[in-house]
């Protein structure tokens, strides 16, 4: 069952969004050659509770960490370890907040550089711009009286117009009281537009645009249960917003 938001709930979870996306933007900030995937967990569960919210992962059974990391082929899941960035690598921070009763949901992917040589990698930088814009154009689909599969469609086709390939064993997915609630919001058309399900005013969904620079097929990697790897070894990526389907359109709640 879709679980439909009040006004005053979709209120709620902007305020919890809004606190998301200024911890994820610190957390890259702090992303740097040196500094270990635990570390920016740490920082993430300080800033969370710093600005009265809990972490939503840690609310996932069996779950311990207040981020995921995807660390150059991993794709999602990612458990942090000690891992330290190095130069060049291409790293996922997906994080969540659970706050007044509600989670939000948010992705972002970043090539690591020193702050002094700020190098560039125009192979990695085409293949980041490529899960941007594909996301900004599946939430400019998010409206009222079109259809998941209108997001998916739009998704699919700007990942693999450039060239890569969409994730199809990982979507995205209502959020709210639950971290994923129905609909899923696959980032590819499995059948027709309209066999897909109607979005409606107060709905509230996560858009994931999870891709990668080779196959589409993935593995569990390390054993460990959760981290979910490119089966190729090719880079992958990663960026998701919650959005709101709202009678002005789609209103990004990660903000």
């Amino acid at each position: 069952m879709i679980n439909i938001k009040t006004k005053e709930e979709i209120k709620i979870m902007q305020e919890g969004g809004r606190i998301l996306a200024k911890v994820l933007k610190e957390l890259l900030g702090n992303i740097k050659p040196g500094v270990s995937e635990l570390e920016i967990d740490k920082l993430a569960e300080k800033l969370i509770l710093q600005n009265g919210a809990e972490p939503g992962f840690k609310k996932v059974a069996g779950y311990n960490f207040s981020i995921c990391v995807s660390t150059n082929d991993v794709v999602v899941h990612g458990i942090p370890t000690d891992y330290k960035f190095k130069e060049r690598d291409v790293i996922g921070i997906d994080c969540g907040v659970f706050y007044k009763g509600f989670h939000t949901d948010m992705a972002e992917t970043i090539l690591v550089s020193n702050s002094k040589s700020q190098i560039t990698n125009p192979k990695v930088d085409k293949f980041l711009e490529t899960g941007k814009r594909a996301l900004n154009a599946g939430i400019k689909k998010a409206k009222a009286g079109n259809r998941v599969g209108d997001i998916s469609k739009t998704i699919q086709g700007i990942v693999e117009g450039a060239g890569y390939s969409v994730v199809k064993s990982l979507v995205g997915h209502g959020v709210g009281r639950e971290l994923h609630e129905e609909p899923e919001v696959p980032g590819y058309l499995a059948v027709k537009v309209e066999k897909t399900p109607k979005l409606t005013e107060g709905m509230t969904i996560a858009i994931e645009v999870i891709y990668n620079m080779g196959k589409d097929e993935v593995i569990y990697k390390d054993d460990d249960g959760w981290t979910i790897s490119s089966g190729d070894g090719s880079l992958s990526g990663l960026f998701e917003r919650s959005i709101a389907i709202t009678e002005n359109g789609p209103l990004v709640l990660t903000k």
